[in-house]
């Protein structure tokens, strides 16, 4: 049986140096859920900002069913060239406040979860890691005309508490990153996480704002100065376009008027009860939804808003 340690492979770097210990770990994958591409948007705005510095790669060939998530090549009229490996890949960043981090960022591995959650345990312990932060995004029934909700999870109390619009017990598919929480809480390492509500509704396009929503907390957690100038100009253009989609479709202004009613009714209360269950403890019907979802998003692409990236 192989070894977690020959999943990863390190650059030319002494991780006993003092510039790679102690620092806080963020972690963004691509996984099953990724409501609003929030995880390509911030990998982008942080990699592009922040002059990130390769410090180890996971070795996904190992990793990654190619059959089921193909990569993407190039043909170039007679001939395929260009061809785009998934990456699983740490980083150490430089934020605006000259504050070092590490970012591990990439596709969500389809294989060797449980080895691939001891290679990070073994990083964090290895690096001294203060505190590891993950975050994501859900897809939910609540409008895009009030502040974007969020639940957050992992064992710093002093972090997470009192931030969560909806705290729910239930069984749910489980990430990678959900398991990576577990394994570093089982271990006493600190660890939070982030997961981010977008709209249903607008959860196939991408919504910058999710992205500048994640950064803030995320940003706040490991206090950081992270950007988000770009994304917020996006968002504003979007917030335009989505302004003149819901004023133009009876469905659609119908749809959100109910998400802020039950977001109004909800979210007030002292224990905060599943946004996703109506009073009558049913779930809002997709039937209903998908007609108005699938022509407000035809409706944002059609005007040159962002367009739904590949899975």
């Amino acid at each position: 049986m192989l070894e977690y340690q020959s999943l990863v492979r390190f650059e030319d770097v002494d991780l006993d140096s003092l510039e790679f210990q102690g620092l806080d770990l963020l972690i963004g994958m691509r996984g099953h859920l990724d409501a609003g591409h929030v995880l390509s948007q911030v990998r982008t705005e942080l990699l592009d900002s922040l002059n990130p510095r390769l410090i180890a790669s996971f070795d996904t060939d190992q990793l990654i069913n190619y059959r089921e998530r193909r990569p993407q090549i190039s043909f170039l009229g007679d001939h395929f060239a260009a061809y785009q490996p998934p990456r699983l890949e740490l980083y150490l960043l430089t934020d605006g406040l000259e504050q070092d981090f590490l970012f591990l960022t990439g596709p969500e591995p389809d294989l060797a979860w449980e080895r691939v959650s001891r290679a990070v345990v073994a990083l964090v312990e290895a690096l001294n890691v203060r505190l590891t932060v993950s975050f994501g995004a859900v897809p939910m029934p609540v409008p895009h005309t009030r502040q974007m909700g969020v639940t957050a999870h992992g064992n710093r109390k002093d972090i997470i508490e009192g931030i969560s619009t909806w705290s729910p017990t239930a069984e749910l598919p489980a990430s990678l990153v959900n398991l990576i929480e577990v394994r570093l809480i089982e271990a006493s390492r600190d660890v939070v996480g982030y997961s981010m509500h977008v709209p249903h509704y607008l959860s196939e396009a991408e919504y910058p704002q999710v992205a500048v929503g994640a950064l803030e907390y995320v940003g706040a957690a490991m206090g950081l100065g992270l950007p988000t100038d770009r994304l917020r100009e996006a968002g504003r253009r979007l917030e335009g376009q989505i302004a003149e989609q819901v004023a133009g479709s009876p469905e659609v202004q119908k749809m959100v008027a109910g998400f802020e009613e039950r977001f109004d009714q909800h979210v007030p209360e002292t224990e905060r009860r599943s946004l996703l269950v109506s009073l009558d403890a049913e779930v809002p019907d997709g039937d209903e939804l998908a007609m108005a979802v699938e022509a407000f998003l035809s409706g944002v692409d059609d005007q040159g808003g962002p367009a739904a990236a590949d899975s």
